[in-house]
């Protein structure tokens, strides 16, 4: 069973006048629907996965538009998507987490920026930059500056936003060039509400198919010595078109305020704190109306030199409120002002700090220097005296719990399958010493944190068979990459398996075949297990039902010759196949697939099922592990081994013993890996296995009564 967006789809069908309410991300995808988009692309990841997850639930609706859906195998296969919008007038939207997913998305973008579009394109990018991330800290803006692509940073505000991605679309158009919308995490999961319009129907669609293919016209093609000409074109015609399609439609937001000789330039979408910010200072109002005259960034490039300069003319100082480094928007501003010969005194990065996350807090340092310096009429002194308390709070805070806390650094899920198989590695270096491993982006990558600590590089998603490419030779000990399923679908088939087969590596690769692409949202794939299959009925309860062997098939028909599929949870069976594989005379690949089905993804599946059993009065069996608190003996080897979450500590009942014994907690599933380690690694017999019984029959009923009269006759007086 998987995440339904029932009510999310239902709000995809309102039109004209009525009122949606909801975030911020689902807003731009009602959007993208109301502009007359006539395809849709993208890979999923934070925070903009829920984009594509809503468009793949809702397809038969958008069938009905004619809107054609893709989910697509990686970022670089959503970007080429785009290449309709080339010769054809064809509205086109995809998405992806930046800047990772633009990096990957690369080669097809530039491509698609030299010739330029003559349907509008938009690229909605979650921008994952700051302290939430989960991502190398990069921003989108240097890759829209050096492929001369349009990009949009939204004021975060339902209406706005909704507006942005119409215009985004018609820029596009105008100016021939695609267009990126940069979307914060806090402007995706913003709420707030707009008045909608109908859904478009696309001129072009499959409903109204074109009769005949484009002309050839070989000045589309990205391609030299045409190329040399899109340069031009972008500097002499495309940019130009822009700044005139942001000035006459009023893209850029002008803000007056009474300290008229003063101002801020803003990113769009900083536009919220900034203001939340001035309120801090009396110099704002929660409506928006401010004392500091601003120009608020809906477009953040290009700028229109023209505006920026009228509104720095007369003004003895400007802010500009860049995130992050390096500071494109303030250098750009800059030049602007100095190739005017205007004095305008300019502030950004001298106030704020160089990189990193513009937050309320450093907000309201940057703010406090500004006015101090140039707005004395602004009373800064609650301001700096609430930031004082605040960092000798922090201080104090520290100096107290200085070495206090225990780390409790991320981890995975309770029963995740990937557990055993770390636990079993653990064991296997143990034995034969320690390894070089290559890890990769996705869940497995928890393994980087304590207990585990494994790991040597993460290169890129499904990059980990490549990444080990120039230690393999230099080490005595084979090297191990590791990978999900998702990335070896994403990347790691092209990159590693063919490269390693294509040179004679002597490699060993382990697949986590856990049947989603899990750490973005449990997406389906290539190789799901089949829903509807009769293993699937027969066993609801399996781990996974080995129903999809694709993996398996395609590493044999690229010709990988030794390749085990081992269940994840049999900690034994993956220790000894793990260092069968590292101690191996085979010389070549060798791949180990870890299998079994994500543990979120099991619960959502045979959850349901089971309240309908105890709904409908039939037996019901859950299986729990404990410790037994008389023989566990405060050793915790058991914990070491496998961080469980639901394995912890407890006071020892025992007066004369004074180490905790271990315990299990309720939040367990059951997947039996504290057994399994016990087994495999020998530690002590304290782990029992027990079954809860629900709806029990009579005769389970009367062996219990009879079981219970027995334990209370044998128990002492």
């Amino acid at each position: 069973m998987e995440v339904s967006f029932k009510e999310e789809i239902e709000l995809l069908k309102l039109g004209q006048g009525e009122v949606f309410h909801g975030e911020g991300i689902l807003a731009i995808t009602k959007a993208l629907l109301q502009s007359g988009v006539a395809y849709i692309g993208g890979y999923q990841g934070a925070p903009v996965s829920h984009l594509m997850d809503v468009m793949v639930q809702a397809r038969d609706y958008v069938a009905e538009l004619g809107v054609h859906v893709e989910a697509c195998s990686n970022e670089a296969s959503a970007a080429a998507m785009l290449g309709a919008s080339i010769h054809y007038p064809l509205r086109g939207a995809v998405t992806w987490k930046s800047i990772v997913g633009t990096n990957v998305a690369a080669d097809a973008l530039s491509n698609l920026s030299s010739p330029g579009v003559t349907g509008g394109t938009l690229i909605v990018v979650g921008e994952d930059y700051g302290e939430g991330a989960s991502v190398i800290q990069e921003r989108t803006h240097a890759f829209a500056m050096k492929s001369t692509m349009l990009l949009l940073d939204p004021r975060p505000e339902l209406s706005n936003m909704v507006n942005m991605v119409e215009h985004a679309f018609a820029l596009s158009e105008a100016s021939n060039m695609p267009a990126m919308m940069e979307l914060r995490i806090r402007a995706c999961h913003v709420r707030g509400s707009f008045v909608c319009k109908d859904n478009k129907k696309p001129a072009i669609s499959s409903h109204t198919p074109m009769a005949e293919p484009a002309r050839f016209d070989y000045a589309r093609l990205a391609h030299p010595p045409v190329t040399f000409l899109h340069e031009k074109r972008k500097i002499e015609e495309r940019i130009p078109a822009a700044r005139r399609y942001i000035v006459e439609h009023q893209l850029n937001e002008l803000h007056a305020g009474k300290h008229a000789d003063v101002g801020i330039i803003v990113q769009g979408g900083l536009y919220n704190a900034l203001i939340r910010s001035l309120q801090q200072f009396g110099a704002a109002d929660a409506f928006g109306v401010t004392d500091i005259p601003l120009l608020v960034l809906n477009v953040a490039f290009p700028l229109v030199p023209e505006q920026v300069a009228q509104f720095a003319l007369d003004k003895k100082a400007v802010l500009v409120i860049e995130e992050g480094a390096p500071d494109y928007i303030e250098q750009e501003i800059a030049t602007m002002l100095r190739r005017r010969a205007m004095r305008t005194g300019l502030h950004g990065k001298d106030m704020l700090p160089a990189a990193g996350e513009v937050n309320a807090e450093v907000m309201l340092g940057g703010l406090t220097q500004f006015f101090r310096a140039h707005v004395p009429a602004i009373a800064t002194q609650s301001v700096e005296a609430t930031l004082d308390a605040t960092t000798a709070r922090r201080a104090a805070s520290a100096a107290r719990l200085d070495a206090a806390l225990p780390a409790r650094p991320p981890g995975f899920c309770i029963g995740c399958p990937e557990r055993p198989v770390f636990a079993a590695l653990k064991m296997v270096q143990q034995d034969i010493g320690p390894l070089h491993i290559a890890a990769d982006i996705g869940c497995h990558s928890f393994a980087t944190f304590a207990p585990f600590s494994f790991g040597h590089s993460i290169l890129g998603y499904g990059m980990s068979l490549a990444s080990r490419a120039g230690v393999s030779p230099v080490m005595q000990r084979r090297v191990l990459s590791i990978m999900g399923d998702g990335g070896f679908w994403h990347n790691g088939l092209l990159t590693g398996v063919q490269s390693a087969l294509f040179n004679g590596d002597d490699a060993v690769l382990l697949i986590f075949k856990n049947g989603y692409t899990s750490a973005t949202g449990t997406q389906d794939i290539i190789s799901t297990p089949g829903k509807d299959s009769k293993a699937a009925a027969a066993d609801k309860l399996s781990s996974l039902t080995a129903t999809n062997l694709t993996i398996e098939n395609t590493l044999a028909g690229i010709g990988v010759k030794w390749i085990k599929t081992v269940h994840s949870y049999r900690v034994v069976a993956m220790r000894k196949v793990l260092k069968e594989a590292l101690n191996s005379e085979f010389n070549g690949l060798k791949v180990i697939i870890a299998e079994g089905e994500c543990q979120l993804e099991r619960q959502r599946r045979i959850r349901p099922w089971l309240a309908s059993l105890l709904a409908s009065g039939k037996r019901v069996v859950r299986v729990k592990y404990g410790v037994d608190e008389d023989v566990c003996n405060g050793d915790h080897a058991c914990i070491r081994l496998s961080g469980c979450p639901t394995l912890t500590l407890k006071d020892n009942p025992d007066p004369l013993k004074m180490d905790p014994v271990a315990t299990v907690i309720d939040g367990c599933v059951g997947c039996g890996l504290c057994g399994e380690n016990a087994h495999a690694a020998t530690l002590c017999p304290s782990f029992y296995r027990a079954e809860v019984i629900q709806n029990p029959q009579w005769h389970e009923r009367l062996l219990a009564n009879l079981r219970s009269t027995m334990l209370r006759l044998l128990q002492p007086a």
